[in-house]
């Protein structure tokens, strides 16, 4: 089991972990070193046992919050999924584009017909 020297508050601690645990280790005491020096340059020198349990209670009062803040955005995601199953469920809508009787597209051609020639007449007086 390896042993891994941290630092947290200016003090020096050795503690053991599992074998391939160590970045984890050191992530974590970076965090609560980070609120152990937010105490320290307020609140100044403490003992040990309390600047630990002050850092302690920092980083949970931050993970609460980010608990909080994690359960609102599942809450949102499952009425967003419920959504989006409503929707599915619904099938596809279909669009129904209406064809033009052959009829009306012979009288359309026609009068276009007409409109080329009454230019041309047009053109040809001009």
């Amino acid at each position: 089991m390896p042993q891994v020297e941290i630092a947290i508050g200016g003090r020096t601690f050795e503690v053991a972990c599992q074998e391939g645990e160590e970045h984890f280790l050191h992530t974590a005491a970076a965090m609560l070193n980070t609120e152990a020096d937010h105490l320290s340059s307020q609140i100044g020198r403490m003992p040990e046992a309390r600047m630990l349990l002050m850092a302690g209670l920092m980083l949970a009062d931050k993970t609460a919050g980010l608990e909080d803040k994690v359960k609102e955005a599942e809450t949102r995601m499952a009425q967003l999924q419920a959504k989006i199953d409503t929707l599915e469920s619904r099938g596809a809508t279909k669009i129904e584009v209406p064809t033009i009787p052959a009829s009306v597209t012979e009288a359309l051609a026609e009068l276009a017909a007409q409109a080329e020639a009454v230019a041309a007449q047009v053109e040809a007086k001009a």
